[in-house]
């Protein structure tokens, strides 16, 4: 009697992550128009509407006001942009796509990986087009290495808001996540001293602010800018907030598979 051998079936290189699944990801929020809007629209139209551009012959550290001000709102768009990119995945749970793709050899980790990387191409996004409207149009001004220094850290940090999305996506259902984000965002924006100096708040505020997500990333990237802040006090918030919403949207993560 002879016996067939039975194939075995190989796990896919890097748990099945793809530059192919990458793309389709982000071609897919560039197709959001809510979230194109939020991300390219809304930044740099703030910058205009706070008076940006009005600020131009003031000086601020190694250029001038507008670019400070350009530098806070480009963060408030990688928030948005991250954000909103992470906490898609609360869609795709309600139509059930992310309990097909547990049927594919597609990895969680590589799944993760994957939203994580997509939402910070967006982050990107929102950097570029804010710190062109202001540098093209709204007149900020500040050294060449600051330009890429501070856009680089505004970028990078938005990680610690994209981690929040996929925390939010697994933890709200999809008809509410971005209704309640949205605002959340804002008010930490406002605390974090993203739309107003926190001098201007008085003490309370600006101790307050060193407590919040938002005021981390911003005054990381304001340095290069302005030389002001506690270097240690903002590489402290950004590392236990993004620890914070890791550890969450793994938690999350988990429970959400064990279902299937």
């Amino acid at each position: 009697m002879t016996t067939t051998a039975i194939p075995v079936r190989r796990a896919p290189k890097a748990g099945g992550f793809s530059l192919g699944f990458l793309g389709l990801e982000i071609r897919r929020l560039l197709r959001n128009r809510r979230t194109l809007v939020f991300t390219v629209v809304l930044p740099p139209a703030f910058y205009f509407l706070f008076g940006g551009a009005s600020y131009t012959g003031e000086s601020a550290g190694r250029g001038n006001v507008s670019a400070y001000v350009m530098i806070s709102l480009a963060v408030y768009g990688a928030m948005i942009a991250t954000t909103s990119a992470g906490a898609s995945v609360s869609v795709e749970r309600a139509v059930g796509w992310s309990r097909q793709l547990r049927l594919t050899p597609l990895r969680p980790v590589a799944y993760i990986v994957t939203k994580l990387l997509a939402a910070m191409v967006m982050g990107a996004l929102a950097v570029a087009v804010v710190f062109l409207a202001a540098g093209v149009f709204g007149g900020a001004r500040m050294d060449l290495w600051v330009w890429v220094v501070s856009g680089l850290v505004a970028w990078v940090g938005a990680l610690v808001f994209a981690a929040l999305g996929l925390f939010a996506g697994y933890l709200l259902p999809s008809e509410n996540v971005m209704q309640l984000l949205g605002p959340l965002l804002a008010v930490l924006a406002f605390l974090g001293g993203l739309f107003v100096p926190l001098d201007v708040l008085g003490e309370t505020f600006r101790n307050l602010a060193e407590y919040t997500p938002a005021y981390g990333v911003g005054a990381l990237a304001r340095m290069p800018l302005t030389d002001e802040g506690s270097l240690v006090t903002a590489v402290l918030n950004v590392a236990v907030w993004t620890a914070v919403f890791v550890a969450g949207a793994a938690l999350r993560f988990r429970r959400d598979t064990a279902r299937v």
